[in-house]
């Protein structure tokens, strides 16, 4: 599961992605829980930002709050869901972090650890998008999931599951509409790259 993330784009989130166009405000910190408004990359002829809430509502939903349920996506049963089989064949996106925080069970308590590639100040996870129309004012709201994945090495001791983080060359293929399914789920895999963790303390 990952049910929090951090992203700090800095000054070359725009290069970083080959994004085309710009936020009319980006914030220097984004602490991302389900719910929030993300900025997310897709592809519409050349990568594009808009911003996302996290919590995919699929577009035949009757309900948005089902979004609340959709947060994450597992990797093994992605073209099982009737949820996400659409969003995989033609609504994949990139989920920008910087890292991702999970938690370790310690008898009654549950401990939060941070994880990152220090070599790797933006990272991408592999994630779907969906549109949805809000009955009374017909106004499209586009939500996202994250897909994940069995746990690395790195994060093993902690949880049971990860983020799928893509390598970067992985990247442009995740986005690329004229691949095989078979092709893409091959790159949703657990990360082989060594993640830092440390105890984490929200305040």
């Amino acid at each position: 599961m990952c049910g929090r993330f951090a992203l700090e784009p800095g000054d070359d989130f725009y290069d970083r992605f080959d994004i085309t166009n710009q936020l009319s405000k980006l914030p220097q910190k984004i602490d991302a829980v389900p719910g929030k408004d993300i900025p997310i990359i897709l592809k519409e002829k050349t990568n594009i930002v808009r911003l996302m809430r996290w919590g995919l509502v699929p577009f035949w939903a009757k309900d948005e709050k089902i979004g609340f349920k959709m947060f994450n996506a597992r990797a093994e049963t992605i073209l099982e869901k009737p949820s996400f089989k659409k969003s995989f064949k033609t609504q994949r996106c990139l989920v920008p972090a910087s890292g991702f925080y999970e938690w370790k069970v310690e008898g009654d308590k549950k401990i939060p650890y941070f994880f990152e590639i220090k070599s790797r100040p933006l990272i991408a996870f592999a994630g779907l998008f969906d549109i949805w129309l809000e009955p009374s004012h017909q106004k499209q709201i586009y939500t996202f999931t994250i897909i994940t994945s069995q746990p690395n090495n790195s994060v093993k001791p902690i949880h049971d599951r990860m983020p799928v983080i893509l390598k970067e060359k992985d990247e442009k293929i995740w986005l690329d509409e004229s691949l095989s399914l078979e092709k893409l789920q091959s790159i949703l895999t657990p990360s082989t790259e060594y993640l830092d963790s440390r105890l984490y303390s929200f305040k």
